[in-house]
């Protein structure tokens, strides 16, 4: 089975900003749920506690308190994701939508670039979670 990472730059570039806001929310999302179900808890509780962390207005806020620590190259990410054109969906912010996509689109690119500790770090930062 090969590496999905490794042929994400056959090509020699990164995929676009809402490519990788969309391996980003897989990555966050998978990261807050994996970290409720080893708290333990009915399912229903871990599927209520999950959508309070992953919905447009709290990665909003999560976005901000890394946005700080962001490198150059982290920070142009979340730039160009930010001001890529797309629509809200009816029950976000627009702006929380678009600085959520932009967070999305951080994780993507520390995914598929492989910068694991990186990520780990900015998930549980983001999520005040740990593991």
């Amino acid at each position: 089975m090969s590496d999905c990472r490794a042929s994400a730059f056959e090509h020699g570039q990164l995929p676009g900003a809402l490519e990788l806001a969309l391996v980003g929310d897989s990555v966050y999302d998978l990261y807050v749920r994996s970290h409720l179900v080893r708290k333990g808890g009915r399912v229903k509780d871990i599927h209520k506690n999950a959508v309070k962390h992953v919905n447009a207005h709290a990665q909003a806020m999560a976005l901000d308190k890394i946005e700080a620590e962001l490198s150059e190259e982290e920070a142009g990410v979340v730039r160009r994701a930010r001001n890529a054109k797309q629509t809200p969906t009816k029950n976000a912010d627009a702006g929380d939508y678009h600085k959520a996509t932009a967070l999305e689109s951080l994780f993507g690119f520390l995914y598929l670039t492989g910068q694991t500790e990186r990520l780990d770090r900015f998930l549980a930062l983001c999520t005040d979670m740990e593991g």
